[in-house]
C-alpha cells in the first residue's frame, strides 16, 4: 500500500531521528507533523473528493501503531487526530475536510473535563466517562456562539489547527453538542504544561475557552445529538488506536532493568 511506503520513508528520515529528543526533552514533533502532512498521512483518512486519501479506520490502526514503535508522542497526536477527522468527515465542511487532506490542519479532541483534579489515568489516557457530560456552557448570540470551558488532556493543545469541542446543548433538553473550534480563535489559553500528562512531547494539556466565539455553524451534527456522535464514532476510533499504541508499542527497560511497557513512561 502506497500509505505504508510514504509512512516508512517518514518513520525512517524525520520521526526516528528526533524520537528521542521529543521524549528527553517533551519538545512537541512539529517537524514529525509537518511531514506526516506533506506525505499525504494526515489526511489519510479524509474523502478522495476532497483529495485525501480515503482509508479507514484499518489503516489509521496500522498508522498509529507502527509511528508507537518509534515515538509515542507523535502517535499520540495522530491518535486524537484520526478520531477527530473521523468526526469531521461526518459532519464538517467542505473547506475544513480539504485543508485536513492537503495536510494543513492538524485536528484534536478537547472533550474530557473535571470539576477536580484529573480523572484521568497515570498513562495519559482519559476516561470515557468524562466525556459524556460536559459541564462547559454553550450561549448564542445571533449567529455568534459563545464556549466557556475547562478541557483536559488536550492532546497538541497550542499546536493543533482545529478542535472537536463539546459542550451542553444551546437548546436541546439533553445530551451534548459538537463544535469544530479552530485554534486561532481568540480567547483559547493553554497554561503551562504538565510534564506528567500524556507521553512526553505529545502537547497534553489543558485548554481554556473564557469564553471563546464561534459562528453557529460551526456546529458538527444536530444540537444535542453529540452523545450518538461520541458513542459511533468517537469511542470506536479512539479506543482502536489507543490499543495499537499501547499493545503494538515494544517493552522498554525500566528501573532495575525491569521491563515494563513504554506507555507507561508517561507517568514518570
Amino acid at each position: 500500500m502506497l500509505y505504508r511506503t510514504a509512512l516508512s520513508e517518514v518513520l525512517t528520515s524525520v520521526v526516528g531521528p528526533v524520537a528521542e529528543a521529543t521524549a528527553v526533552q517533551g519538545r512537541f514533533p512539529r517537524g514529525a507533523v509537518t511531514a506526516l502532512g506533506r506525505a499525504g498521512l494526515l489526511g489519510l483518512t479524509v474523502s478522495t473528493e476532497f483529495g485525501g486519501g480515503g482509508r479507514g479506520l484499518p489503516a489509521a490502526v496500522d498508522v498509529v501503531a507502527r509511528t508507537a514503535r518509534v515515538c509515542p508522542a507523535t502517535a499520540a497526536v495522530l491518535q486524537s487526530h484520526y478520531t477527530a477527522v473521523a468526526v469531521i468527515e461526518a459532519y464538517g465542511g467542505p473547506w475544513t475536510r480539504g485543508e485536513i487532506a492537503a495536510g494543513r490542519h492538524l485536528a484534536s479532541l478537547a472533550l474530557a473535563e473535571s470539576e477536580g483534579e484529573s480523572e484521568a489515568g497515570g498513562d495519559g489516557s482519559t476516561s470515557e466517562t468524562q466525556l459524556f457530560v460536559p459541564h462547559s456552557v454553550a450561549t448564542r448570540s445571533g449567529e455568534v456562539v459563545a464556549l466557556r470551558a475547562r478541557k483536559q488532556r488536550v492532546v497538541a493543545a497550542g499546536e493543533a489547527d482545529l478542535y472537536v469541542w463539546s459542550s451542553r446543548p444551546l437548546a436541546a433538553p439533553d445530551g451534548l453538542t459538537l463544535w469544530a473550534v479552530p485554534a486561532h480563535a481568540p480567547d483559547l489559553f493553554v497554561p503551562a504544561r504538565p510534564g506528567a500528562a500524556g507521553p512526553r512531547g505529545s502537547a497534553t494539556s489543558t485548554v481554556f475557552a473564557d469564553p471563546v466565539r464561534v459562528p453557529a455553524e460551526a456546529m458538527l451534527g444536530a444540537d444535542g445529538g453529540g452523545l450518538d456522535i461520541l458513542l459511533r464514532t468517537v469511542l470506536p476510533w479512539l479506543l482502536e488506536l489507543r490499543a495499537a499504541a499501547e499493545t503494538r508499542r515494544p517493552p522498554v527497560l525500566g528501573l532495575g532493568g525491569v521491563r515494563r511497557p513504554a506507555g507507561s513512561l508517561a507517568a514518570s
